[in-house]
This record gives structure tokens, C-alpha cells and sequence, in this order.
């Protein structure tokens, strides 16, 4: 691929579920999105009525699967721990991205350090069957995010225990090119409850 993604605007937005894999999560946020670029939901291997893939094996494996889709210039937009995934698609190539969003990403930092509910002794006892790659992800990614110089809009909700304000402001932090927007009420499911406050964000983002 030839292209320059920091030279472009997004022709591609490929939207990433969080650790339980819900393609469907996006689709209110989709729906009123206004930008002219394609739209694909992206799902996880073994979640949410996706086939398992026997070559996915861990969080590297998904990395790998999401930018074997990016055959344009293109903008990645995660929930939870989907935004893991995003920064690190984004960190291994950078060219190939335009823009980033981040929704109350619950991974890739110190979490417990940030005042964080540990969501992952719940998600197991409730979903055995799930694939532990999520859960079992402690890699702190702060130290790489100074280079990661692509627009990046962090949205959060003020009353989110999984992923607190304090996560969002420690992203905002160490991406150079980062926006953080904080939703009133905002819970760990704040992209999609508020649908109508988060499309217009991230309309203006993808113009930038």
C-alpha cells in the first residue's frame, strides 16, 4: 500500500466492539455519522457469533487480522478494550491511519493505578466460553504512545468505574495529538447510550 494516511482524510472507518466482541455496538453511532467514508464493523474470532479462526491466537493475531482490512486510508474507532487494539494496529503502521477514537479504552495503561474496577473476574464467570486474550492483556502501552502522532479523539464518561476520567486523562497525556471529551452521566457504555452527543465529535473529528 502506497498510501500516506497522515496526508489524507478516511476513506475506510472500521469500527472495533470491546471484550465481548458486540459488532452491534457501533451501529447507533454509525448510523448518525454523516462522514462519506465506508463503513465496516469489525468483530472478534470466537465473540459474538463470529467463527473462530484457528489462526488468531492473542491480542497480536487480532492486530494482524484488522489491518489485513485496511486496503485505504482509514480511521479506526474502538470501545474498551477494542482500543487496545487500535493502538497497537496503530503502532505497528502508523501510515496506514488516519484517525483514531478512543472510547473509554480499558487497557494498555496501569489501570489499577488509575482508580479502575477490575472488570475481568466478573466478564470470566459470566462468559466462560470467551477466549481469555482480552483479559489476560496487562501490557502497559504508555511508554510507546509519544510516537503515535495521529489525531486521536478520547471520549469518556464521568461515571464509568471500569475506565475512569483519570484513564482518558492519562491517554490525553501521552498522545500528542489526542482530545479528550468528557460525557455528563457517561457509563463504560457511554458511545453508544449517547449516540447523539458522540457522532457529531466524531464528524468534526475525521474533518480535521
Amino acid at each position: 500500500m502506497k498510501f500516506d494516511a497522515m496526508a489524507e482524510k478516511p476513506s475506510s472507518l472500521l469500527f472495533l466492539p470491546g471484550a465481548l466482541g458486540r459488532t452491534e455496538f457501533w451501529h447507533p453511532v454509525a448510523d448518525l455519522l454523516t462522514h462519506p467514508a465506508q463503513k465496516r464493523h469489525l468483530g472478534w474470532p470466537g465473540f459474538g457469533g463470529v467463527p473462530p479462526d484457528p489462526a488468531v491466537h492473542g491480542i497480536d493475531d487480532l492486530v494482524t487480522r484488522v489491518l489485513g482490512h485496511i486496503d485505504r486510508p482509514s480511521a479506526l474507532i474502538a470501545q474498551s478494550m477494542g482500543g487496545v487494539v487500535a493502538m497497537l494496529a496503530a503502532l505497528r503502521r502508523p501510515e496506514l491511519i488516519t484517525h483514531l477514537v478512543l472510547s473509554v479504552t480499558s487497557g494498555g495503561m496501569r489501570m489499577e493505578e488509575l482508580g479502575a474496577q477490575d472488570w475481568r473476574p466478573a466478564t470470566r464467570a459470566a462468559h466462560p466460553g470467551l477466549p481469555d486474550w482480552f483479559a489476560g492483556y496487562h501490557e502497559d502501552l504508555t511508554p510507546k504512545l509519544p510516537a503515535l502522532r495521529i489525531p486521536t479523539l478520547l471520549l469518556w464518561g464521568d461515571a464509568d468505574p471500569i475506565s475512569p476520567v483519570r484513564a482518558g486523562e492519562r491517554l490525553a497525556s501521552v498522545l500528542p495529538l489526542a482530545e479528550l471529551h468528557v460525557i455528563p452521566g457517561g457509563e463504560h457504555d457511554v458511545a453508544a447510550t449517547h449516540a447523539g452527543v458522540v457522532a457529531p465529535l466524531i464528524n468534526r473529528h475525521l474533518s480535521r
